[in-house]
């Protein structure tokens, strides 16, 4: 043990590292965070261990042993012992650990097919979706939520946090953004419309916070349907802050819609009998995933997450690069590429066309 070490227990230096993630992490990030940690903070006291400085490589590996024995997926483990490895390494920095124990810890490897989500909602079955939402439910709230959903791939945080102040559709809109300093004037002058502005407010924060922040472009037919929406299905209400919410109830006490009540909108839009017939065989007058609440246990509905990814498939397929994709979606290209890239082999193939005739003409 280092002689420039200074004591710190567990607990304590968990609460230090969580406390300084808090203005750059979203709350349920770090509640997740803290359970995560919450088996080693505990191992600890069990194996005696009230001081930090006396942590060695062998007692991480025992950890990991421990962790292993208790059966639980190589996903969960690569999620405890990752997050275990940030935290170390947040330790060392404060000079709680010796500064090579992050370089130590081996993270368990997961597999691709075990990384991912395979419940992503497709491309095709996207289409589908919108087309009947624009035959039947055309510039409703429902259809502005899905079209919202899977052209920005936004989060279901950002999604609600939008106001109509945050939708940029006409030159004159453009004037809420002047004389702000994280705006500059000069790039105001030739932006193209329309575009959405995801921001992050105390009431309705961003999953990355102030990081999260972010204008995206829309294409016209969608913000048309936004604007439609607005002027004819929206009902106009207010927060107790005046805030005007861009989607909004008809009724009860909160004027803005939760995030329980758009996840079961999706779940509705995703089952395949609103739009057709059941593939599972079911009596469509007598299935409970027809009942109020139990939309989510159709086997072929979906939650907001597939649509996001999904959506964030579809750019790829199409073409888009990953740090394209990543600043529109507000994700690493990292991440984009291990949990949110689900690629069609043949319609990647012919997305990457473009560079191999690139090269051939040069």
């Amino acid at each position: 043990m280092s002689d420039d070490l200074e004591p710190i227990a567990p607990r304590e230096a968990v609460d230090m590292w969580l406390d300084r993630l808090q203005s750059t992490r979203a709350d349920e990030t770090l509640k997740s965070y803290r359970y995560r940690l919450k088996p080693f903070v505990q191992w600890c006291s069990e194996q005696g261990i009230d001081n930090l400085n006396l942590l060695t490589s062998r007692d991480i590996f025992q950890y990991d042993s421990s962790r292993r024995a208790k059966g639980l997926k190589v996903s969960t483990l690569n999620n405890q012992i990752g997050t275990l490895k940030q935290f170390i390494q947040f330790c060392a920095r404060i000079d709680a650990v010796d500064q090579d124990l992050p370089a130590k810890i081996e993270v368990p490897s997961v597999d691709l097919a075990d990384r991912v989500n395979e419940e992503l909602l497709t491309a095709e079955r996207a289409e589908t979706i919108r087309e009947n939402l624009r035959r039947y439910e055309r510039a409703s709230r429902r259809h502005v939520i899905f079209e919202l959903m899977w052209h920005t791939g936004c989060r279901l945080g950002g999604l609600c946090s939008l106001d109509l102040g945050d939708c940029f559709f006409e030159e004159s809109d453009l004037e809420r953004l002047q004389h702000q300093d994280d705006i500059d004037s000069e790039a105001l002058e030739s932006v193209e419309l329309p575009f959405v502005y995801f921001r992050h407010r105390e009431t309705t924060p961003l999953k990355n916070k102030r990081e999260g922040e972010r204008p995206v472009a829309l294409a016209e037919d969608v913000a048309e349907y936004v604007r439609e929406y607005i002027r004819i299905n929206r009902v106009e209400r207010a927060d107790v802050d005046e805030r005007r919410p861009l989607l909004t109830t008809e009724k009860g006490k909160h004027p803005r819609i939760s995030k329980s009540h758009i996840r079961l909108e999706i779940y509705t839009m995703t089952q395949p009998c609103q739009w057709g017939g059941c593939p599972h065989d079911r009596d469509t007058m007598n299935c409970e995933a027809l009942e109020h609440g139990q939309q989510a246990r159709c086997p072929s509905s979906r939650s907001p997450h597939p649509i996001r990814t999904g959506a964030i498939t579809n750019m790829r397929d199409r073409g888009w690069p990953p740090e394209v994709v990543a600043e529109r979606v507000n994700a690493t290209p990292e991440v984009i590429r291990e949990h949110y890239d689900h690629p069609d082999p043949i319609r990647r193939m012919q997305s990457r066309r473009e560079f191999l005739n690139r090269g051939d003409s040069e």
